[in-house]
This record gives C-alpha cells, structure tokens and sequence, in this order.
C-alpha cells in the first residue's frame, strides 16, 4: 500500500497559529513490506485554489503518491515569504520530514539557513540560484513555452489592433524573461505588434490583477497574457470577449470561448524523481533548469478558435526547441530602446537569462 498524506500535529498547530491551511489524513502510514516511510512536505506561497501556481505544484505532490511507495506527502499554503516561513520550517523539520520543497523565490534564504544546521534533511528551492550540499534548486524553462504561446499571440491579434496585453507579478528576471520570450514569439509572426505590461507587485492578489487586466482591456488591447497565479485575467478578457493566453495550468475549462491556449507546469516527474532519490539514498545537490522536451513545461490544450495553420507553425517551432536547432534568446535581438542586445550568431549565457534585467524591443511598459 502507498502512504496518502498525512500533516503532523505541529503542522496542524502552525496553520492555526498563522491563518494557514494543511492537507489532512487521506490514508495509511504503514510502509509496503515493512520498510521505512519517507515524510515529505511541500510550502506553497498561495491557496490550492489559485488553480494556477500553488495548485500545478500540488499535483506534482499528489503524483508523488500515486508513483512513489512508502512516502507520506504533507503540504501547507498561503506561507509568507517573512518570519512565518520560518517558524513553519520549524514546525515541518520537527515533525521529521527528510525532504522539503520550497516553491516560491522569497523562501532561498530561508531554505538556505535551515540547510546549513540541518545536515540530515534535504531541502529543494524552488526558482532560487543558492545550493549547499543537501539543498538544491530547480526550475524550469518556462521561457520555452512563452515563446510558443507569443506566437499564438501574434498569429492571433487584429492587425488593425496590434496591441496584446501582459499582466505581471514583479519585476525580476524569472518575469522579465518571460515577457521578453513572450515579445519575440510574437515579433517573430507579427513583426509590428506590442507587448503592453501592466504590474502587479503581487503573485496571487485576484482584486489587483483585475484591475491591471482591465487597464490593458481599456486600453484596446486585444490579446492578453499574464504571469499571475489566479485565473482573474483570464476570466477578465472573457468578460470583455478578448482573446487569452493562460498561466501555470490549462486554464481553457474557465473560458473555452477565449482562451488560446496555457503556459503549464508539470512538476509530477520531477517531484516523484528527486523523493525517490531520497529514498534510496542516490539524492544529490544540483541545479537543475528543465527543457520543454523534458515535460516540466508546455503547452495547454488550444481553444477551437486558433487555426490549425497557427498550430502547425507552433508545433515547427517547437520540435526545433527539443532538437536544439532553435534557441529562443539567439540574436539578432534588440534591446527595447532598439540598440543592439545579441549579435547574430550569438546568444544569451544560462547566467545572464537567470540575471536579465531589460526588456527587448517591442515591449512597452518599464521595469
């Protein structure tokens, strides 16, 4: 028998102590022919019910109980990137759990801390750039997948129109290189059309992001596409019968008239690996940055309206990204004033992707 998740008293104790929800007992602890169960956890920035990036992370913890024996998976959501992180790391390593994932950036350090006086447990980080010998981190090229969805984008704006709308989190180089892939996808079919942004300074705030996505409705924009863990500017371009791009999960059962298609995690293997790893005692510290043809990222379902020559172009483009023939950050690429950013022939460093701190032209809109 496979063990379902399970969440300690001191997780309990947490969640009622900071306003925070855990998984509850769904099963049995006992271990297949006797052997030892492996305690799991999962932090989450956000609600499961974001249905966008807590949510996607969440199914890779549940795939760990359909595929791996012997674990006992437990998670807790809506954690603060402050002090409360703390005290629920506190809690989880308590509690006994050999391995922890952190899913949001503002945990690295956190994570990190931990790590360093917590030799026997392992610690995966989620966005980050920090190891240490029993924490990794790990992310995937979502930038792969934007740039296919800009294409759908640029394919798919009126003409007479131009203008697609970006509703962003924060400005660091995870969402900048995002926007930026989005833009070239779209440049690459629609050399004359905008990438209008609009920030949040949040992940997961339903109010604001509805505002921002309404700002860019209102301003005329005719496709919008988000990096935003809920589903409201989705369901806002619905109500202004406007074309959109989803965001962390297939996001076409909430608009079925309007989405184009989703930019989707797939954390299933990846989570199921690296518990198994620990398991048998093969886990080692890596930094780990997945490529689309490796399934950590992709593509959603396409909605009725995208026509079958825009997917034949997108599924081109995508079979040069899993043959490595096409790198999306391969110059010639101007910077957003149009100067020079990569040459011809030249393309950007894992290192300076991982730093990117500038839009690239076609982008309007400031960091």
């Amino acid at each position: 028998m496979k063990a379902k998740s399970i969440i300690g008293m001191g997780g309990i104790a947490t969640c009622l102590a900071f306003g925070l929800t855990s998984c509850s007992s769904n099963g049995d602890t006992g271990g297949t022919n006797g052997a030892e169960i492996i305690k799991t956890a999962w932090i989450y920035v956000g609600p499961l019910g974001d249905l966008g990036w807590s949510y996607a992370h969440d199914q890779g913890r549940l795939a760990v109980e359909l595929n791996v024996d012997n674990v006992e998976t437990s998670y807790i959501e809506n954690v603060v990137e402050d002090d409360t992180a703390t005290q629920v790391l506190n809690d989880l390593v308590e509690e006994g759990n050999k391995i922890i994932f952190g899913t949001t950036y503002g945990l690295m350090d956190t994570m990190l801390a931990f790590a360093e006086t917590h030799s026997d447990i392992y610690f995966e980080h989620c966005s980050g750039y920090k190891t240490a010998a029993n924490m990794s981190n790990y992310f995937g090229r979502m930038y792969q997948t934007r740039y296919l969805t800009g294409i759908v984008a640029g394919k798919m704006t009126d003409v007479a129109v131009n203008k697609i709308g970006y509703v962003a989190a924060f400005a660091i180089p995870e969402v900048i290189r995002g926007i930026n892939a989005f833009t070239l996808g779209v440049r690459s079919v629609n050399p004359t059309a905008t990438v209008n942004v609009e920030w949040t300074g949040t992940w997961y705030d339903v109010a604001k992001e509805g505002e921002a996505a309404d700002k860019l409705l209102d301003a005329g924009c005719d496709v919008l596409a988000q990096h935003q863990d809920s589903t409201e500017p989705v369901l806002r371009a619905k109500t202004h019968g406007v074309y959109a791009i989803g965001y962390d999960t297939d996001m076409l059962p909430f608009a079925t008239d309007t989405i184009l298609t989703s930019a989707i995690w797939n954390w299933s293997a990846y989570y199921s690996d690296r518990v198994k790893a620990a398991q048998n005692g093969t886990w080692t510290s890596h930094s780990y940055w997945g490529e689309m043809s490796e399934g950590i990222v992709d593509l959603g379902q396409y909605g009725g309206m995208v026509p079958e020559d825009v997917k034949t172009l997108v599924d081109a483009k995508k079979t040069e990204l899993a043959d490595g023939t096409f790198e999306v950050f391969a110059g010639p690429i101007n910077k957003q004033d149009a100067s020079e950013w990569v040459a011809k022939g030249s393309s950007l460093t894992d290192k300076q992707l991982l730093q990117m701190e500038a839009f690239v032209e076609g982008v309007v809109g400031d960091i």
